[in-house]
């Protein structure tokens, strides 16, 4: 079925044309007819099924002969990659139309962020934690929304958003239309639904999650001390091409991404404690070609979308298997093809085995020709949490001219007083006199206490 029998508004099926869709995925054509309708919508789809044209088309076709100036649709999503993601994808769909849209997320300025609900966009695309800032000023007004999407909905609840949406609900009207979308169905997910939606209409919701058709997976068994050097040979050998590579830390995330840099591989890393500059930069020099591997934790498992992004190499096995579909369903989007390679050690093969059954199937280990799974190779990916502790005191600038805590003149801590009456010697008697405290003193030791107590 082409987009043309939709029913779509014409700038609409223009813009599609442009952008080479000719068809609707199955996501695509269950979701837009309910929803043209006016009908609230629960779709259980899975990750690079196209769900984000699913719920934007027909938000723009109702939008387009809306009054400019207010905000009539809401669009709730958990990362700030995906929410860049989405308003780049709908500035797309209505290039040939008036609709206007914003993102609101954190980690950037909030002043154009206010200025978008000041001169009232057709569409804003928000995380929840800076919605709920915005909604501390009089500024930022819901009172005229007609659409709320509620995007990636199990990942909000993995994240801890599921209180976060619940207060957005009582800024938003409860006549509207609502479009939920979730990979998975979990309870609370199943609860929310049930507060939210008037009798909707149903999609996939019994379909069990599973990886798209179009990814090919295999197991690679190795020591954890050799995933680095693995990796680096898949490379080497061109079995591997581009690869967004998942790790669980983002320390382990630096690593592996310092470790590639010095074997002559072009690679960045984006996860939760690099600035927002930093994420947007790295993740178009991926998609670029700039960088030829993208490190990543799972933050950015569901708000990267690649065009023929070849490979996802699992470097960590993903504890919950939910999170092995996202991270996976990055690769083989929209119907095409990918590979979704997992490097397993002996201590994961228990999370792997929660994974197979999941997905309903045994995957394929293999074994790499010529690679040396011997090998001992010098130091270690992980430090503890101590050992990052030593090294991060190690780098601290030292201060000259106080004590240090040995007794020498570096730049160590003070020594502490030791206030034991058994070591500290008594007093001298003093005459009454001498006890009282003149006004001086009593002052300087007021100003001690509050500098004392000072956050500096």
């Amino acid at each position: 079925m082409p987009f043309t029998q939709l029913k779509l508004h014409p700038n609409l099926v223009k813009g599609l044309k442009d952008l080479g869709f000719a068809r609707p995925t199955p996501i695509q054509a269950e979701a837009i007819p309910p929803a043209l309708s006016g009908r609230d919508v629960l779709a259980c789809a899975m990750t690079g099924s196209g769900k984000t044209a699913a719920f934007l088309l027909p938000i723009i076709h109702h939008l387009i002969g809306r009054p400019r100036g207010v905000t009539r649709a809401l669009i709730l999503t958990p990362t700030r990659e995906l929410a860049a993601q989405i308003l780049d994808d709908l500035n797309d769909l209505a290039v040939h139309t008036p609709i206007s849209g914003a993102s609101v997320f954190g980690g950037v300025g909030m002043g154009p962020q206010e200025h978008a609900f000041r001169s009232g966009v057709d569409v804003i695309v928000a995380t929840p934690g800076r919605l709920l800032d915005h909604f501390r000023f009089g500024y930022a007004k819901m009172n005229q929304l007609e659409f709320l999407v509620i995007d990636e909905a199990d990942r909000m609840l993995d994240m801890g958003f599921l209180p976060d949406i619940k207060r957005i609900l009582r800024h938003v009207p409860t006549r509207r239309q609502t479009l939920f979308f979730s990979a998975t169905m979990p309870p609370p997910i199943a609860e929310l639904t049930r507060q939210m939606l008037k009798n909707p209409a149903t999609i996939n919701l019994q379909r069990q999650a599973a990886p798209a058709v179009g990814i090919t997976q295999a197991v690679y068994p190795v020591a954890q001390e050799l995933k680095t050097h693995l990796l680096v040979a898949l490379l080497r050998r061109g079995d591997v091409h581009d690869a967004l590579v998942f790790t669980r830390t983002k320390h382990r995330a630096n690593r592996v991404a310092d470790f590639l840099v010095k074997q002559g591989v072009r690679a960045e890393r984006i996860h939760g404690n690099r600035s927002q500059s930093q994420r947007t930069q790295a993740l178009a020099g991926f998609k670029s070609g700039r960088h030829q591997v993208l490190v990543a934790t799972d933050i950015a498992a569901r708000g990267i979308d690649v065009e023929e992004l070849g490979h996802v190499v699992n470097f960590d096995v993903p504890k919950a298997p939910e999170d092995y579909i996202h991270r996976v369903g990055r690769t083989a989007r929209a119907e095409m093809t990918g590979d979704a390679f997992t490097f397993v050690s002996p201590a994961e093969e228990g999370d792997m085995s929660r994974i197979e059954r999941a997905i309903g199937k045994r995957l394929p280990r293999i074994t790499v020709p010529d690679f040396d799974y011997k090998a001992r190779p010098e130091g270690r990916l992980e430090q503890s949490s101590r050992e990052r502790r030593d090294e991060a005191r190690a780098k601290r600038p030292q201060h000259g001219g106080r004590p240090s805590s040995s007794g020498g003149s570096g730049g160590g801590r003070r020594p502490r007083r030791d206030k034991s009456p058994s070591r500290s010697p008594s007093p001298a008697p003093r005459s009454p006199e001498a006890a009282k405290p003149s006004s001086g003193g009593s002052r300087r030791r007021v100003g001690r206490s509050r500098r004392k107590g000072r956050s500096w």
